[in-house]
């Protein structure tokens, strides 16, 4: 039994929470302690790897590798160990800033995987005007026959319009981070498809939308214009692949030793490795291109007497 841990956005969150109760003419939320507690599988062998149970993924004790590479040269700029257990979008907009700061860079736009997206990680790669393409995600199954998506969202009046034309008013903000639009129960109970929109006892709708919600309408817009698909389509042959490598030929497939830091120094390694190669690999092809442009006579092979090597001059 361990203490659920805050999120890592929770401060922006709680922010922008109370910044929506106010626009909204409500009182900001106070501060909750937080005392709640779960209940957690803990390896006897390693107990700083997390169990993992994903879709299409086997279930047990794991750590995972978040890596950034670059799109040109797909050269590992960051990889950071976690346990198995933790959300994918965690750890990723503090490494994101790392890599920032560390390397001096500056990118337009950043490709990552469907684990990613979530609304605090497209809201934080806009306030850094960054652009972010992630893949798709499909949204959670529920029974009813009419879902979310059936109910038109009004920006400007700030309310949905079911598909039997009644409206879903504004209610409040949760802790969450959700607003909350209910619909009139008085006339839902009349509604002949009632039985396919809730299955609620009150006889009420309730749709929620996340406070950050339009950053992620943007982002599923970029995703499908022709520079997003582009983009997308990078990561096959950059963080997909380097991963691809890792495990073939650098034995990344499984944990070598017992507990964060050492692992965190496999991946330090792995990558240091992968690295070395892709720049050597770069600066075998830029020699090849230098001989092909002196055949060409367009850049000139002369001796560099101080240094005692020979050099390419621009003729």
């Amino acid at each position: 039994e361990v203490a659920v841990s805050t999120g890592a956005y929770v401060n922006e969150l709680n922010e922008a929470i109370n910044q929506d109760r106010l626009a909204h003419g409500k009182q900001p939320l106070k501060p909750k302690e937080n005392t709640d507690t779960k209940n957690i599988k803990v390896s006897t062998t390693d107990p700083e790897s997390g169990f993992m149970h994903r879709d299409q993924k086997p279930q047990g004790f794991f750590y995972l590798d978040h890596r950034t590479v670059d799109g040109k040269h797909n050269i590992i700029v960051d990889t950071h160990i976690t346990a198995g257990n933790v959300h994918d979008s965690q750890p990723y907009i503090k490494r994101l800033d790392t890599v920032l700061d560390k390397f001096n860079l500056s990118p337009l736009a950043v490709g990552l995987d469907a684990g990613y997206f979530t609304a605090s990680v497209a809201h934080a790669l806009e306030a850094r005007q960054i652009a972010g393409v992630f893949g798709y995600r499909r949204p959670p199954k529920t029974k009813n026959p009419i879902k979310k998506k059936h109910f038109e969202f009004n920006a400007e009046d700030n309310h949905y319009t079911c598909p039997e034309g009644q409206q879903l008013l504004y209610k409040t903000t949760n802790r969450l981070g959700y607003r909350e639009y209910h619909s009139d129960a008085t006339l839902c109970v009349n509604c002949p498809r009632l039985n396919e929109c809730t299955t609620s006892k009150g006889h009420k709708k309730v749709i929620a939308r996340h406070v950050m919600q339009d950053s992620v309408d943007r982002a599923n817009k970029l995703r499908l214009t022709p520079s997003g698909k582009r983009i997308y389509r990078r990561r096959c042959a950059t963080v997909e692949r380097s991963f691809a490598d890792a495990k073939q030929h650098h034995g990344h497939r499984y944990a070598r030793f017992r507990g964060l830091m050492k692992v965190q120094m496999q991946g330090l390694l792995a990558a240091t490795a992968q690295n070395m190669k892709k720049m050597a690999l770069l600066g075998a092809f830029l020699h090849f291109f230098r001989v092909i442009l002196a055949n060409m006579k367009l850049i000139r092979r002369v001796w560099d007497v101080d240094n005692q090597q020979y050099c390419f001059r621009c003729v």
